[in-house]
C-alpha cells in the first residue's frame, strides 16, 4: 500500500516533468490522427465467383490486428463503479484518515483515475486557492482532487503523475503554457471550465489507450 504524500504542488510539478520528456512526446505524438483511408477495392466482374471461406483477409487494407487494437482504442474509458465517496464530512477530514480505503485495490488507466477525480469535483466542489489540498468546505483545486482520488485508493503514484501529463497535454493543445495550477486559479476560471477540462482529457487519454 503506497503510504508517500503527495501534494498538489509535487504533482503538478512530476507531472511537468514527465509531460516533457521524450518518452512521453513518443506517446503523445500523432495519437489524434486516425488510419489513412483505405484504398478502394478494385471492380467486381459481373459474375464473381463465390470468395472462399478464407478469402475475406483480402479485403483488408490493414491488419486483424491493426483493426482490432484500433477498435480497443476507440472505446471510452470505463466509468468509476458505484463506490460512493465519503460524505461532506469526509472531504473535510485529512486524507490520511482515509488511507485504509487503498486497501486491496488495484492499479487503474490514467483516464479511469482522472474520472475519480471529477467524481469528487462535482461531489465535493472546486475551488482555486494555490496549491491547497482542500478549503474549509472540503473543496479541491484539479491537481488537489487528483491527489485525493490517489489517497482514496484510486491508482498508483505512477498513475497519477501519467493522469497530470495527460492533463498537461491537453492544456498544451487548449493553448495553456505553464502547469495546471496556473491554470486552475486563472482569473475568471470557474468549475464548470475545471470538469470540462477534465471531460476533454479523459477522452484524450482513453483515445490513446491510456
Amino acid at each position: 500500500m503506497a503510504t508517500a504524500v503527495l501534494t498538489p504542488d509535487q504533482l503538478d510539478d512530476q507531472a511537468a516533468r514527465l509531460h516533457d520528456s521524450q518518452a512521453w512526446q513518443r506517446i503523445v505524438t500523432g495519437w489524434e490522427h486516425t488510419a489513412p483511408e483505405p484504398a478502394l477495392p478494385p471492380a467486381r466482374p459481373t459474375r464473381p465467383a463465390p470468395p472462399r471461406p478464407a478469402d475475406w483477409r483480402i479485403l483488408l487494407s490493414v491488419p486483424v490486428d491493426r483493426l482490432i487494437d484500433d477498435s480497443l482504442r476507440a472505446l471510452p474509458a470505463a466509468p468509476p463503479h458505484e463506490r460512493p465517496l465519503p460524505g461532506r464530512l469526509g472531504a473535510m477530514l485529512p486524507d490520511r484518515l482515509h488511507v485504509w480505503r487503498r486497501v486491496g485495490q488495484g492499479d487503474l488507466r490514467p483516464s479511469t483515475h482522472l474520472g475519480y477525480a471529477r467524481q469528487i469535483l462535482a461531489e465535493w466542489g472546486w475551488q482555486n486557492t494555490p496549491y491547497r489540498l482542500r478549503n474549509a468546505r472540503g473543496a479541491r483545486c484539479v491537481c488537489g482532487a487528483m491527489v485525493s482520488a490517489h489517497r482514496l485508493g484510486y491508482g498508483s503514484l505512477d498513475t497519477v503523475n501519467r493522469a497530470g501529463a495527460w492533463l498537461i497535454t491537453e492544456l498544451r493543445s487548449q493553448g495553456w503554457p505553464g502547469l495546471i495550477g496556473p491554470w486552475n486559479r486563472h482569473p475568471g476560471r470557474t468549475a464548470a471550465d475545471a470538469l470540462a477540462l477534465l471531460d476533454t482529457t479523459i477522452r484524450r487519454a482513453a483515445l490513446a489507450g491510456h
